[in-house]
């Protein structure tokens, strides 16, 4: 197709596994990344990146309601870390000045008496907890640059695990269902009234674009039949909000995904993203099987991308990005933030290479 289009078009035609110019882009990265790429030749940050990039997708929102927002304090600290109480109540230890992944140190919310006589009813006498005002602005700088502009939110088993921690979370699913659909459905109401408020306004987004890690490196974290039941209908009900109002609906799981692929297709899922490489997704594979059901967005190694080694890295996107444009649903991100290990002038070989391969 040689016609050119606005970020806007290409996004919307790629879910849609229409004729278009090139596969959207997009991309995350750490901010020990920009660090690095500044100190060698970068001038900007993130943003500017994405300029070179010539991304297509601008969030306008981070919905992700607290049962206590604004009440996270710094409870002790160290030299090299610092023990956090959060707005869920939970407590965590995290490092100072640098990424990684926080020590899960305790959480208020560990039974079905705490979350029904202190929880739920603090988080449904919160007000608004998205800035509508600066969502309007990102808005409309969004469209001026012709990007497909999204709603951005967590889904409830995020919501879940950050309340009560991994082992009462698993356990109570198993033990205790009732309890965690009535988690899912109090926040998956307080996210939707976020996102009305935003609509209330009159503007008129692309999408929804929804955060949630529901797998590690092998499987779910719970079974494919567990997440029918309890986590799904609530998924379903944000696709089913998000078709109302015209837009298109990404979902975004670290993990190895496969084995509940076609639940999300079921739900409705517009796209599923990062598809993340090193938990044993991979384009090549699904894309002959689900890539006309569903759009794949992202896949791009980052470990591959890690070594600086070109020709590794050509190979990785050549082949991915002939897979996933096999069905015109393929949109380009990493398989999930680009690490500080990748250089600057690794990055901008990347993006070369995306542009190069990404041309229908």
């Amino acid at each position: 197709m040689s016609t050119c289009l606005t970020g806007r078009e290409r996004v919307n035609r790629a879910m849609e596994h229409k004729d278009h110019d090139r596969t959207p882009r997009h991309e995350s990265f750490w901010g020990e990344t920009i660090t690095r790429w500044q100190g060698e030749g970068l001038v900007g940050g993130a943003d500017a990146v994405l300029d070179l990039l010539e991304g297509d997708i601008s969030g306008l929102c981070w919905s992700w309601p607290a049962p206590f927002p604004g009440t996270s304090r710094v409870v002790s600290e160290d030299d090299e870390t610092q023990i956090v109480r959060d707005a869920f109540g939970a407590t965590a230890r995290f490092w100072k000045g640098r990424s990684g992944t926080p020590e899960h140190v305790g959480f208020e919310c560990d039974s079905v008496e705490a979350w029904e006589k202190t929880f739920k009813p603090a988080a449904l006498s919160t007000k608004i907890q998205v800035d509508v005002h600066g969502a309007v602005q990102a808005y409309n700088a969004g469209r001026e640059q012709g990007r497909w502009t999204c709603l951005v939110g967590v889904e409830s088993f995020e919501l879940t695990r950050k309340l009560l921690g991994d082992e009462v979370s698993l356990i109570a699913m198993a033990s205790e269902p009732e309890w965690i659909m009535d988690i899912s459905r109090t926040h998956t109401d307080l996210v939707i009234r976020d996102f009305e408020a935003i609509m209330a306004t009159g503007i008129k987004p692309d999408g929804v674009w929804i955060y949630g890690d529901m797998a590690y490196n092998h499987a779910t974290m719970c079974s494919p039949k567990m997440y029918r039941e309890l986590i799904w209908p609530d998924h379903k009900r944000l696709v089913d909000w998000t078709h109302a109002h015209g837009m298109k609906f990404i979902y975004h799981t670290d993990g190895d995904i496969n084995g509940v692929l076609d639940l999300y297709i079921e739900a409705g899922f517009d796209a599923i993203q990062p598809l993340e490489a090193k938990a044993n997704m991979d384009i090549r594979k699904i894309g002959p099987t689900h890539g006309d059901k569903i759009s794949l967005f992202g896949n791009i190694n980052v470990m591959v991308m890690g070594t600086n080694d070109i020709d590794k890295i050509e190979e990785e996107i050549r082949t991915k990005f002939a897979a996933g444009m096999a069905t015109k649903g393929y949109i380009y991100h990493s398989d999930h933030s680009v690490p500080p290990m990748v250089s600057w002038a690794t990055y901008q070989k990347v993006m070369e290479l995306v542009k190069r391969y990404g041309r229908y």
